[in-house]
């Protein structure tokens, strides 16, 4: 298949610029500690300085793969499918949702929100970045709220965030891992002057695993 063709299928979501796929347990918010299947998605130009998987950042560098053969491998893993990136609303999800749906599988995503809301989501997982904030329309549908909590500046933006979500929505706020000891501390002493949030923590690097 020649580059236009397949650029063409990239840009329809048909083809999705995977980075890697593997079967894991959730490590964070509302649904950690629960097995699933993670589709890692390259492609994002959000730029959070701490994030912790730069390499998805290009999507360049990971090969353009068939939706049919990404949802393939995930049903042969787990009935929970997570879509993360990278920033996976950077392409169109529709696509490989219905697909997943169309096995009865269920689908989370992980995302900043920063792009257009695409695809059919079961559970939708906010995580909004300062420097590119969500589109407006996410905000009423999504589930969980997730802020990263690098300095004492972020509880002022979560705020602000927590203010635009919709009622149902559940509050976390996360400690950036790298200064997790830091961090910590005043995320307990926050959460307990403002018990409308809830600590998440990346237990999957507790536990030592993907």
């Amino acid at each position: 298949m020649v580059k236009d063709e397949v650029m063409t299928l990239v840009d329809k979501g048909l083809m999705l610029p995977l980075m890697e796929e593997f079967y894991t347990i959730q490590g964070e918010g509302y649904h950690k500690g629960t097995a699933a299947y993670f589709i890692r998605v390259g492609g994002c130009d959000v730029g959070c300085h701490w994030c912790d998987v730069k390499e998805s950042w290009n999507a360049d560098l990971h090969p353009p793969t068939a939706i049919e053969s990404i949802v393939e491998k995930a049903a042969e893993h787990s009935d929970t499918i997570v879509v993360t990136g990278g920033e996976p609303l950077t392409w169109d999800m529709l696509p490989l949702t219905r697909a997943l749906k169309g096995k009865k599988l269920k689908t989370h995503i992980e995302t900043s929100g920063a792009y257009t809301l695409t695809g059919i989501w079961d559970w939708i997982c906010l995580s909004p970045k300062k420097n590119k904030l969500p589109q407006p329309e996410i905000y009423g549908v999504a589930h969980e709220l997730k802020v990263i909590v690098y300095n004492k500046h972020d509880f002022i933006f979560a705020e602000q965030e927590a203010a635009k979500v919709n009622e149902n929505c559940i509050l976390y706020l996360q400690p950036e891992w790298s200064v997790r000891e830091k961090t910590i501390p005043l995320i307990v002493d926050y959460v307990m002057k403002n018990p409308k949030w809830i600590v998440s923590l990346q237990t999957h690097k507790y536990l030592n695993i993907p």
